[in-house]
């Protein structure tokens, strides 16, 4: 019998062309599909909360696939949610892991019914290389001013129309989103910019990320954020940052 699941997805995205399968490219998307599609003998459709770009990781991406998890190998008995898991583990390539599957309603949609989304953008601010962490990093050269940082940060959060921060120029929707907190923290030679909201949109949170780099190096002020998100136009916003730094955390559902 199909069921509906939900998988919870931790993965290194350096060398993916991103969530979405494309043609002829490593995706996240391609390689969950077929895995699933080998364990069921038929293609099963994995749908994602997101789509991250090229090279953006993720350590709590979450999505839903409806399939029937009967092993043939042992007479048909229905795979438990956490044999789906270790059966996905075993033949995924190791920069994807399943960290939960877990039974879902059938009117479960991980994108349509999640609340609220947390990305994490590191960048490392010490004097010398990061070696180890250079595929999650981005290197600054040199400090920005934090108190300028979050001066712009608070004109960023709330509802607000943030086709100034959106990187598709042919974008039909709705560009209104709520921005619930931006944290922008430092611990030794790591800078964080940690986003909560209700949804963000195709590069949003990296060009936030490089505007608010621009104000902390001066080459914007604090209050320019407003001129921005009044402008509604892409060429307004700093650049885009870029995509190893970024990190999906978590998806929320109610």
């Amino acid at each position: 019998m199909k069921k509906n699941y939900k998988l919870t997805i931790c993965y290194d995205g350096s060398r993916y062309y991103g969530w979405e399968h494309q043609p002829d490219r490593d995706t996240i998307q391609g390689k969950l599909e077929n895995v699933l599609t080998k364990m069921c003998g038929e293609f099963i459709d994995v749908l994602g909360a997101g789509r991250t770009d090229a090279g953006v990781h993720a350590r709590g991406m979450v999505a839903n696939a409806v399939f029937d998890a009967a092993d043939k190998e042992r007479g048909g008995r229905e795979r438990t949610p956490d044999e789906i898991r270790e059966y996905m583990n075993r033949y995924l390539p190791d920069d994807i892991v399943i960290l939960e599957v877990s039974e879902a309603s059938q009117r479960f949609h991980s994108r349509y019914n999640a609340t609220g989304k947390t990305y994490c953008y590191t960048c490392y601010v010490g004097q010398t290389k990061p070696v180890f962490d250079r595929r999650y990093v981005t290197k600054l050269e040199g400090m920005p001013d934090l108190a300028a940082m979050n001066q712009a940060a608070a004109y960023l959060t709330g509802m607000h129309d943030f086709a100034s921060f959106c990187g598709n120029p042919k974008m039909n929707k709705s560009t209104v989103r709520t921005v619930d907190s931006i944290r922008i923290q430092q611990k030794g030679d790591y800078l964080t910019l940690s986003f909560h909201g209700d949804g963000f949109l195709q590069h949003m949170v990296r060009i936030m990320t490089g505007t608010l780099l621009e104000v902390g190096f001066h080459r914007m002020q604090p209050n320019d954020v407003i001129t921005i998100l009044q402008g509604k136009k892409r060429s307004l916003a700093g650049p885009t940052a870029p995509a190893q730094g970024l990190c999906l955390i978590e998806v929320d559902y109610n």
